[in-house]
């Protein structure tokens, strides 16, 4: 039975929560917030111990860091380093800036741990499925891309203590928008050259708006538009692809949707692609992982910090 540490009981521990619950051979046994009200609810509810203080935490497999992005790396590195807990899960992003990333590795290393980033869209099983289309050579050159982002997140949303700040939140392309950048990413490889220019279209410390323009590696042109101030709601999340033999658009929660298929030689997929939730079932899948022990199935470290560069870039 694998033991799991939560350390940041905020938001997106629901989803892990619930993750969890859903695997068998894993459980939750103690809990973490700085906030002792929130530990203590958490704790309550699971029926688990709780402390304020990570460096306390002992007799687990996984600490899962569910802080808030800035404080992802000093987090993980000094759970590496003050406890006996082998494998720190890191929600995305590990770090707002790739030096940063490379600090968390070597200490986390230098430690005798073993990092494991959590970037759970890439298991959703169309961007699973769209993947392997593409590495199996059927649509034959990839030209280009689009992929927009066009959420809403209301002034509420912001008077959280970390959300909009430069420290502790990046923008809008680290926070809301980190899993499709990544998702680029993880489709299309090393980026080659790229540039952001975004906006404050509100009163915080980074971008809440931004356009891309990127080229990779291989060639692929494209760009990433994002941002959290759409009307009222969120309106789109798509991404549209050009290719040799093909052309294909995805939409909806997750890029769970195929809105058009034209490809050389395959009918579109029926398949069910229908989630849930916003999360997507990514985070099942990765815990299913760390209970089967397929550390294989995080990104390595090559590709998270490949994944930084490609942010950074694009933000600063």
């Amino acid at each position: 039975m694998k033991k799991v540490a939560l350390v940041g009981c905020g938001r997106i521990s629901k989803r892990h929560i619930d993750a969890i619950k859903a695997n068998d051979g894993i459980r939750i046994t103690q809990v973490c917030d700085i906030k002792e009200d929130r530990a203590k609810s958490t704790a309550s509810t699971l029926g688990v111990p709780w402390t304020t203080d990570y460096k306390t935490l002992k007799n687990a497999d996984i600490a899962a860091v569910l802080t808030p992005s800035g404080l992802h790396p000093r987090h993980a590195a000094e759970i590496a380093e003050t406890t006996d807990i082998p494998y720190i899960l890191v929600e995305k992003p590990i770090s707002l800036t790739l030096r940063e990333a490379y600090e968390l590795y070597s200490r986390v290393e230098k430690a005798s741990k073993k990092l494991l980033p959590l970037y759970q869209n890439r298991y959703n099983p169309l961007v699973a499925f769209i993947k392997n289309v593409i590495d199996s050579g059927k649509l034959g050159k990839i030209y280009q891309f689009v992929c927009n982002i066009f959420w809403n997140r209301d002034d509420s949303y912001f008077k959280n203590d970390w959300h909009g700040t430069l420290e502790l939140d990046g923008g809008v392309l680290y926070t809301q928008a980190s899993h499709y950048v990544d998702m680029v990413h993880f489709l299309f490889g090393e980026l080659e050259d790229g540039k952001g220019i975004g906006g404050t279209l509100r009163k915080f410390e980074v971008f809440d708006t931004i356009s891309t323009v990127c080229k990779f590696k291989n060639g692929i042109v494209g760009t990433i538009n994002a941002t959290v101030s759409t009307y009222k709601k969120n309106y789109l999340t798509e991404f549209t692809m050009i290719a040799e033999k093909g052309t294909i658009r995805l939409s909806g929660t997750n890029l769970n949707t195929i809105d058009y298929w034209d490809v050389e030689s395959m009918e579109k997929p029926q398949m069910d692609f229908t989630l849930d939730h916003v999360y997507g079932k990514g985070h099942d899948t990765l815990y299913k992982y760390i209970v089967e022990e397929k550390w294989e199935m995080f990104p390595d470290k090559t590709d998270v910090l490949s994944g930084i560069r490609l942010m950074e870039k694009l933000s600063y």
